[in-house]
């Protein structure tokens, strides 16, 4: 024996890894399996293989097999590979678990190893484990997940068949797995559902038994697990109850085809006896005329119900006045309306009319001429239409109007955003409001994926033509863009601007003066004759400026007579102190920004922060 092989596993580890630029050659081989054939705590103490991380000592003894001839091969090649998966149990452990293989490991396994697979466990469940050869051939067949699994353990791939019999011969698996896989449940679905004390699908006989009786009655294997899920209590019913509970269904009128739906989208209803509400729901069916069956043909596998929902809705339809010919015809025609979300989505299309002010004759006319299209998106897209009429800024009785003699259009029709139909259509909101108002029907024009071409300008109007005159009045020239942005920013009507004008003029302005303060700040004349004067008052008699000021800063009227006072107050205040200089100009005051007023005048004074504060939360609080 040489002195490597006198080594005990840890210290070749530690050797190995210690050097990094070692090659092949210089390792003996049979040490490097030596190696790999140690515990997890050994590779561990050698810290060549991190804890976090999964892998199998099959794989990796083949792969250093396979380059045992490379002299070259370095040794960081060799614990890349290492440290892609790691140890976390020993070799046999490794062997007995269940890796969930990934989607490239998937799509390596051929459709000739899957039928292998099955082949394999088949003859396990029936030979060696006495299942009946149907339950054996069923399971074998219905759970991918667990056959993907099973080939991943096995070490030789070229024959899975005999590898999986052999594994199989020495690994006794847990078989309630394979079965939850093959009635359609997932590993993440199933993992909590898991027995913990037991293995065998023998030790409960009545899974097994209330399986086959529901197989038997016709539901499809693959779609028991959902029952399973909903009502795990089911499986647990001695034996003849759950044909009971069947049959109980069948004798309220209803063919086992429609019991069968309901079970697999209600699994509520085998608890306790006959579930009292859902009879109440076909005896309310019954009264319109339709059969019981109607109501299984039309329910969805992919939901699941909840009766006391569905009877309030049916409830509602008689509050609001439909009687059994019209609700029968509706319901035949449209039976989402009645289940849809067990009746929830209907439910809340109603409360939302109501809110809107639409009275019960008009929301039974709507439910009545229903429209074929799915309640949710009926209501995804009246809301969407609110949304448009609310942000164009339109007025809460006319809102209410349009939903009430053109609900099926808003509820039809999926609308531009707001912002894109104004940019598009080339007006503001107030104009769109108006166009709505005159024509509901123009709605449909701005359906999503249309063109929408832009509207021409409105002619000018008389209000356009005396505003004109009044500004052609003050100076300006016709047509010129002066004048065109002022009219933009005129917002009053063409009597209101001149009583603002001639407010100022009574303020002690000139005409002139009062003309040209106009020309160059257009927008005051936006404010009323009461502001106008107030603020006015306040420049006089408050701050002690003349009212010619306005001439050279005209904008001190468009500023909230809050702001001009806290700044005021706050100069006025340096200026006792003797901080600021006397009569600063009025627009060095007012039209600073705070953070610039703040900086260059209230921190040139220790108390000036405080001040300030104090003169807000006065202002504030007065």
């Amino acid at each position: 024996m040489t002195h490597f092989q006198k080594l005990k596993t840890t210290s070749i580890l530690k050797w190995v890894s210690s050097d990094k630029h070692l090659t092949l050659s210089e390792i003996p081989f049979f040490l490097i399996k030596r190696a790999l054939h140690t515990t997890k705590a050994s590779l561990f103490e050698a810290n060549l293989i991190p804890s976090s991380q999964t892998l199998t000592l099959i794989s990796i003894l083949n792969w250093v097999s396979s380059f045992s001839s490379d002299n070259n091969l370095n040794l960081s090649k060799i614990q890349f590979s290492l440290n892609r998966r790691a140890l976390h149990t020993t070799k046999a452990s490794v062997l007995e678990s269940s890796p969930i293989p990934s989607s490239q490991t998937q799509t390596l396994i051929s459709d000739t190893d899957i039928t292998d697979a099955q082949s394999a466990l088949r003859d396990y469940l029936h030979s060696t484990r006495s299942f009946q050869f149907t339950d054996a051939e069923y399971i074998s067949k219905n759970s991918p997940n667990f056959l993907r699994n099973l080939i991943e353990r096995v070490e030789n791939k070229q024959e899975i068949g005999r590898s999986i019999t052999r594994y199989l011969r020495y690994h006794p698996i847990n078989e309630f797995e394979p079965f939850f896989d093959s009635i359609g449940l997932n590993p993440s679905e199933f993992n909590h559902l898991l027995p913990r004390k037991l293995m065998f699908l023998s030790d409960d006989d009545l899974l097994l038994e209330n399986f086959h009786f529901l197989c038997n009655y016709g539901f499809p294997g693959c779609k028991i697990g959902k029952i399973y899920m909903g009502e795990t209590e089911v499986f647990k019913y001695e034996y003849g109850v759950l044909s009971s509970k069947l049959k109980a269904y069948e004798e309220l009128g209803m063919s086992k085809t429609s019991v069968i739906k309901l079970i697999g989208c209600s699994p509520c209803l085998l608890i306790g006896g006959v579930n009292e509400v859902f009879v109440e729901v076909l005896e309310e069916l019954k009264s319109l005329g339709i059969e019981c069956d109607w109501i299984g043909g039309c329910l969805s596998e992919k939901n699941s119900y909840d009766w006391n929902k569905v009877l309030g809705l049916l409830h509602m339809f008689s509050k609001i006045g439909c009687n059994g010919e019209e609700l029968r015809a509706l319901l035949i025609r449209n039976p989402e309306i009645l289940l849809d979300n067990s009746g929830k989505t209907t439910n809340s299309l109603i409360g939302l009319l109501i809110k809107l002010g639409v009275p019960m004759i008009e929301i039974r006319s709507l439910l009545l001429q229903f429209p074929q299209v799915q309640v949710g998106t009926f209501i995804m897209n009246l809301r969407q239409g609110l949304t448009l009429l609310v942000e164009i800024e339109m007025e809460d009785k006319e809102i209410q109007k349009i939903v009430r003699t053109h609900s099926k259009i808003l509820g039809l029709c999926s609308f531009k955003r707001p912002t894109s139909l104004l940019t598009k259509l080339n007006v503001g909101k107030k104009r769109l409001c108006r166009i709505i108002q005159e024509d509901p029907n123009q709605l449909m024009n701005w359906i999503l994926g249309t063109k929408v071409s832009p509207f021409p300008p409105l002619p000018s109007s008389y209000e356009d033509q005396v505003k004109s005159i009044f500004l052609v009045d003050l100076g300006f020239v016709e047509n010129s863009n002066e004048m065109k942005r002022a009219l933009k920013l005129f917002r009053g009507k063409s009597d209101e601007l001149q009583e603002r004008f001639d407010c100022l003029v009574k303020a002690g302005l000139n005409s002139n003066d009062v003309s040209n303060i106009v020309k160059n700040a257009p927008h005051i004349l936006n404010q009323s004759r009461d502001v106008i004067e107030k603020k006015i008052d306040f420049l006089v008699h408050g701050m002690g400026y003349p009212v010619e000021s306005l001439v050279s800063f005209p904008s001190y009227v468009a500023y909230t007579i809050e702001r001009v006072k806290l700044r005021y107050s706050m100069y006025k205040w340096l200026r006792d102190e003797g901080i600021a200089s006397p009569m600063l100009a009025l627009s060095t005051i007012v039209a600073s920004s705070d953070k610039k007023f703040v900086n260059k005048y209230v921190n040139n004074h220790p108390k000036g922060p405080e001040v300030w504060e104090k003169f807000k939360k006065s202002l504030s609080s007065g």
